[in-house]
Formats: structure tokens, sequence, C-alpha cells
């Protein structure tokens, strides 16, 4: 017998990226960070009280919402800490839109969990295509008839980034409508909107500890953002999870947090990788399109993405592959270690030759 609900069974989830098992491969399909996490971090796990584990955590994570609004240079009224950054932006979708309002506007071409929260939550989508060239029309935005806007900066999974100031032009441009600004991979580009949220009431910035943190595993994000719109996250949070930020979590990002020379060091030393391997990869025939993020999209007229994605993987290489239309012409490739980005490209050499 099917118990499923009618949204059950009409939803169509997210697919994360493949996590495999029982063979050792090359990741770098999932953006995680190849380098370990602050050695502040594994001191903080080899401290823990266990009587931390037997009580509850605060629900309102409220160290780390100090620590973060210490780095922000905000107040901690203006922070949200949640189970990862894919909490915070689904949270998002029920606490700013309603079923039977103009919706939500995105790209076409970005991180795919939008739409998916917007059929969870039974809000309406307007889709703004994307430009040829893989840049976004914040004009083709502006105009869209909606409530509020997600702009993942940079985008996702082409990497590109728009610049502080045409961002700032844009939200200042839209004082009736929410921008959220889903900066996962900003730490990699530089130039967040978070100092911008103290003079933008209608702004949210949203961040994770899963890329430059070298967290995923922790599963931990937060948002930055006037103090009504965290209110409003936090109605939302009270109504589903009291406790999404656990103990163990909490204590190792206020550490990662307050590792600020480890974190910039192991930040530069990708930002690095990333201008050697896509120029390694141009050098090949690939169109690469300008990183501001911790992955390369990468396509080759002459061989499909998937081709490059099966052959790879075969050599025991993970990159992303999805077949959509557009996308399935490209591969996403996170940047490694000096090491796994040469196997990388060793194995790409040998495929194209």
């Amino acid at each position: 017998m099917d118990f499923f609900s009618k949204k059950a069974r009409g939803i169509t989830p997210y697919t994360a990226g493949e996590q495999l098992r029982g063979k050792t491969y090359v990741k770098l399909n999932t953006n995680e960070n190849p380098y370990p996490p602050s050695p502040r971090v594994m001191e903080t796990l080899a401290r823990m009280n266990p009587d931390d584990l037997r009580r509850y955590p605060r629900p309102d994570a409220g160290r780390l919402r100090e620590a973060l609004a210490a780095r922000e240079g905000v107040s901690p009224e203006n922070i949200f800490c949640g189970n990862g950054s894919d909490e915070v932006l689904a949270l998002s979708f029920p606490a700013f839109f309603d079923g039977d309002g103009a919706g939500a506007c995105f790209a076409d071409i970005t991180y795919s969990f939008y739409e998916v929260f917007a059929a969870f939550f039974g809000v309406p989508v307007r889709i703004v295509p994307l430009m040829p060239d893989f840049t976004l029309s914040l004009d083709a935005m502006r105009a869209a008839d909606c409530q509020g806007y997600y702009i993942a900066n940079p985008n996702a999974p082409t990497g590109i980034g728009i610049a502080r100031a045409e961002m700032e032009r844009f939200v200042a441009s839209v004082p009736d409508r929410i921008v959220i600004a889903d900066e996962a991979y900003m730490d990699f580009f530089g130039e967040s909107l978070a100092p911008l949220t103290k003079k933008y009431a209608n702004l949210l910035v949203v961040k994770t500890f899963s890329k430059s943190y070298s967290l995923a595993g922790m599963r931990c994000g937060y948002a930055v953002g006037d103090s009504a719109l965290i209110a409003g996250l936090m109605r939302m949070k009270d109504c589903f999870n009291s406790y999404p930020v656990d103990a163990v979590a909490e204590a190792v990002c206020v550490a990662a947090v307050q590792d600020e020379d480890y974190h910039a060091r192991t930040v530069q030393s990708i930002v690095s990788e990333r201008s050697r391997v896509r120029a390694e990869l141009l050098n090949m025939g690939f169109t690469v399109p300008e990183s501001a993020a911790n992955f390369l999209f990468a396509g080759r007229a002459s061989r499909s993405g998937e081709e490059i994605y099966q052959r790879l993987k075969d050599a025991g290489v993970l990159v992303r592959f999805w077949d959509k239309p557009v996308l399935r012409d490209f591969v996403r490739i996170t940047v490694g270690t000096p090491a796994e980005n040469d196997a990388l490209l060793a194995q790409l050499h040998q495929i194209l030759s």
C-alpha cells in the first residue's frame, strides 16, 4: 500500500553529488575542501566534555553567533545559525515567500536546490535565463515580477561572481523585495555583501562552513541580516527544529572562526591552484569561465560532458556531471590539492590524446 502523500509522490528531490565507497577516488565532485580543518578544530574535539553531549545545546547557538558577529562586524542578533546553509536557505522560503504571492526569482542555471525548496514549500518561481556567456543579468532579475530573489554569488555550477558594487546597486534598487545572497563560495572571491546588511534591511547573506572551513561533515551554515529578517528565520526554525546546531558543531565552528590565519592560508592555496588548473585546461582546448569559487566549469567542443565524466570516473577521478540542457556539455571540477589536480590533468591528457 502506498502511504505517500500527494506531495511526496509528486516532488522531485535534490540529487546530491556522489559519495562513493569501496574504491579510492580522487574526489573532485562535491566542492569539499581538500585540506584538513584548522588544528584548533582538532584540539577542540579532543577537549570536548562528554557532559556536553548529554545535555541539549543552546537553541540559539549563542556562542557561535557571537563569534560570527565578531567576524562579520555585526551584532549577534544579526546572525542566524542552522544545520548547514541548505537548512538556512530552506527556512528562508516559508519565512519570506507566500504560496499565493508573486514568488521567488532565480537563474535557470544555479544551485538546483532552490527549485526543490520552492516546490516543497509551495512557492511560485520566476526563472531568469543566464546570458550566453553564463553571466547573470541583474536588469533581467529586476524586471521579474516576484517577492524576492535568490542569487548564488559566486554562482554554481559556473563559478562566475558578481562584484560587490554591482550587487549593492541591485539591492538598493529593489528596497521592497528581499535579496538572498547565497555566498557559499564567497571566501574564494572576497567581496562579501555581509557588511551591507547594516545598510539594507532587504538583504540576507547566507554562508557555510562546508567549503572554505573544511567542515562539510559538521553541517553548519549561517545567515547575516537585519534583526527582523533573522527573527523570521528563528520563527521558522522553532516550528521545525529547536536545536539545529549540535554542541559539537558549535564548539568546532567557533574554533574554526577564531583561526583566521589558517583559514586565509587554506583559501589562498585553493585560489592559486584554481588559476594553475584553469590555465592547463585552457591549453587543452577546454572552455572554462573565469571562476571565483573553489571549482571550475569546463567543457570541450569535441567531447561531451558525460564522456569526460565517465572516463575520468573509470580512471578513479570523480567530477560532477548533469544530464541537462547546456550543462551536459560541461563538467564541474573541484579544485583539489596539487597532487589531486595533477592526477586529474594527467587523465584528461590521456582522454584527449
